[in-house]
């Protein structure tokens, strides 16, 4: 299976990548993490994803805020899906590092989840990796069934308590 490469600008971010390393853990994608900054490390996040690839990632998760370019800087050197998680801080509380993370130019594409969006990029790295595994795709198809399941179970509580 293909790893998820996950980076983070800061270690301020660090509370939002473990709610993704939680995700991936569950489904047993084996990841990286690093701490590789678009402004202050920007030739360490260059190499990091211009070698992506080569060192078996399939899908790469970049988490930022305030300025938060490291998203596009890691799709402006790699072609393997990128996803971005806008982390909020004290600034603008993290409206910032959303609009900067999806207002992408045409042909450098990140998806973008919300902000502080750890599980749900998690979440879509697996589903794009479980394109071509199908033992991953039954795991989420059970995952979705549980949580369905447990949202049913809440519905029939609350009716018969109210």
């Amino acid at each position: 299976m293909k790893k998820v490469g996950i980076i983070m600008g800061s270690d301020s971010d660090l509370p939002v990548i473990e709610k993704a390393v939680a995700v991936l853990k569950q489904f047993e994608i084996p990841y990286e993490v690093h701490i590789y900054s678009a402004h202050r490390t920007p030739v360490e996040a260059r190499d990091f994803a211009l070698n992506a690839r080569e060192n078996g990632f399939g899908v790469l998760i970049a988490a930022a805020g305030m300025a938060a370019h490291l998203a596009g800087a890691v799709a402006a050197n790699s072609t393997l899906p990128v996803i971005g998680i806008p982390c909020q801080s004290k600034v603008l509380e993290g409206m910032d590092a959303l609009l900067s993370t999806v207002q992408m130019p045409t042909g450098i594409p990140v998806a973008t989840v919300a902000i502080g969006g750890g599980a749900n990029a998690a979440l879509l790295a697996a589903e794009i990796l479980a394109v071509s595994d199908d033992d991953l795709a039954a795991r989420l198809d059970a995952k979705r069934a549980a949580d369905a399941a447990a949202v049913l179970e809440k519905d029939r509580t609350i009716a018969a308590n109210l």
